[in-house]
Order: C-alpha cells, then structure tokens, then sequence
C-alpha cells in the first residue's frame, strides 16, 4: 500500500470510529469515573473502580483501559495490578467540580445530540430536526422539544453554563461594552454569561429574560441571581414586551432559527432598543465561503438535526440585521469557538 493510500485509509478509520471514542467520552462521564478517582486518595485498580461504580468488572477494566489511551487517564502498576488516576485533561474538563469543567455539556451531548445525529441521514433528506424519531415528540415547538423533561432542562442549563465559564469573557471582550450600562440577555437560561458581563464590566447591569420555567430553574439551582447587577425577567421574546435596554445579547440564539423568525425578533430588538444602544451576537462564525472552520460546519449540522436554523456567514448575519435596522455591524473573531458580530440602532 502506498503511503498515500495508507493516510488515506487512517484517516478513513479514524473517522468511522469517531462515534466509538465519542461513546466512550460519555460513558466514562456518566458513569462518574472522573469524580470518583479525583476523590480518591491514591490511583485505583478496575477492582476498585467497578465495586465502587457498580459496573461490571470486564466492561469496567476496558473502559479504563480505553480511556488511558486517549490520554484520560493514566495508568502506573503496583502490586501486579494496573492503578489508574486522572491526566491534567480529565483534571481540567472532566470533572464537575473543576472551574473549568465540561461534563455537563458532554452529558447533554452524550444524551441528546448524539441520539438525534443517528437520524443525519433522515435530517438531510427532509430538512427537519428530528425529534419526532429521536425521542417520539413533536418538534413544531422547538424548545418543548429540548426541554422535554425537568431533568432535560436542567441538564441543558447546565450545559451552557459549562461553555460561557470557558468562552463567556472571551466573547463579551471582542468589544468594549462599557458604553452600555443596561443589558438585557435574550434567552440567558441560568445567568452563566449574564455574572461573566458583571466581572468584566462592573458598571453594568444585566436583565436575563428567558422563558418562565427556565427562569425559575435559574433561581432554584444557579446563583447569578443572588447578584443585586443580575435580575431575571420571565417571557418569550418572540411574542411578549422585551425589556427596554442598551445593548440586547443574543448568544447561540439566532443559529436556533430559521431567517424569518431571526428577522422578526431583530426587528423586535430594534424597536425596544434605546437611540444609541445595538445588538451583540455571539454566534460561532462561518467562513465567507460557508465551507469552514470544520467545528462551525459540524455545528451546523447540529442545528439541522436538532433545531430548525443554521450557523452563518458575516455576511449572513449582516443580511439579518440592516433590515432590522441596525448598522455599523461590526464582525469579531474571538479565536476560540465563538465569535461577536455588534450592529448599532
């Protein structure tokens, strides 16, 4: 086999199995393998793991074992028997009580996108989310869909809050937004990016308006609100009054929903809006040719199978907002996974 052929089949390989060390990702976090060795007082063996795990021994030793060779944990011998402990990775990301963990938004990956990305192929053919084959509910309102049980809901907050602890002040510096004193984050769930605004910007205050049974999950298992600079304001923002405000925040919201809906609710903004204010989006940015970065591809994808919206070009987010109203429309990329686009009335 020439060796161009031979990259060619890795990578081929490599690709197929994606879904397998997908798997193993979110298994190895539901399980609560991460925790249970960052709590432990030294390494542990897969006899250990699996009696405090409940899990099977066999199921347990390839777990470990599988997760030691993508560098999520690591193993020492004693004794004759393999030990296993956490690398820095699963240290950092893996573990819920890490400032820098992801585990919820794994959770939720593992236990809804992945079930929905079964049915890409369907979602491709007939455009739709596919929530109906995934889960057997309707998907005409979407986030009763997302939402379709409490622990969903919670799940789903947290989540988000796991990815504005990493990106929030990243995002929310691309501009200076001190020139605002009163925002207003549509669709804020727990207040996650709202409490990274009030650290950046200590002048400001922020109203998070979200629908009314995300807004008291907020006040039951998130803190934001315990900040006086943080209120919670119940609505739906395409149908009930909006706050009025300076700058309005709509962070992975428009990617929601298709190009009518997003030009109604700008329109919405544009009117609440006070002289002088404008719109912040946060949205992970495609290409100006739409084929790139790869990440925002296969986030797009994701609102194929799980939404009914895209990701977009700045151009496209540009196509959005002047008919609205709003100008100046200004396109920052941050060099993470999400950028900023700041159009002002």
């Amino acid at each position: 086999m020439c060796s161009q052929e031979g990259e060619g089949y890795r990578l081929l390989k490599e690709y197929a199995n994606g879904f397998m060390v997908s798997q193993v990702l979110f298994a190895a976090c539901e399980l609560g393998v991460f925790e249970l060795l960052a709590e432990a007082l030294e390494p542990l063996d897969s006899a250990a793991v699996s009696s405090r795990l409940g899990s099977s021994p066999r199921g347990t030793e390839l777990l470990l074992d599988t997760c030691v060779s993508l560098k999520l944990l690591q193993a020492a011998v004693r004794g004759g028997k393999a030990v296993y402990a956490n690398t820095e990775l699963a240290s950092t990301y893996l573990v819920r009580g890490s400032p820098r963990s992801q585990r919820d938004m794994l959770l939720y990956s593992g236990r809804t996108a992945y079930v929905c990305w079964r049915h890409l192929a369907e979602a491709v053919r007939e455009g739709r989310n596919q929530y109906p084959k995934a889960f057997g509910i309707p998907s005409e309102e979407l986030f009763s869909a997302i939402y379709r049980s409490e622990d969903e809901r919670l799940r789903f907050m947290e989540g988000l809050q796991d990815v504005w602890r990493l990106e929030g002040a990243s995002v929310l510096a691309a501009f200076d937004l001190s020139p605002f004193p009163l925002i207003c984050d549509l669709g804020g769930g727990s207040g996650a990016l709202a409490r990274a605004c009030v650290s950046l910007y200590p002048g400001c205050r922020v109203i998070v308006f979200d629908i009314p049974g995300v807004v008291r999950m907020a006040k039951r298992h998130f803190s934001a609100w315990e900040d006086e600079r943080i209120s919670f304001h119940e609505g739906d923002f395409f149908k009930d009054p909006l706050p009025e405000a300076d700058l309005y925040i709509l962070a992975r919201i428009l990617h929601d929903w298709t190009d009518a809906k997003c030009c109604h609710l700008l329109q919405r903004l544009y009117r609440a809006c006070r002289t002088g204010g404008g719109v912040l989006v946060i949205e992970s940015l495609l290409d100006a040719d739409g084929r790139g970065p790869l990440t925002t591809l296969l986030y797009s994808l994701n609102m194929l199978v799980q939404t009914e919206g895209r990701e977009r070009t700045p151009a496209q987010y540009r196509a959005l907002l002047a008919p609205a109203g709003f100008r100046d429309v200004q396109c920052r990329r941050t060099g993470g996974t999400y950028d900023a686009v700041l159009a002002r009335k």
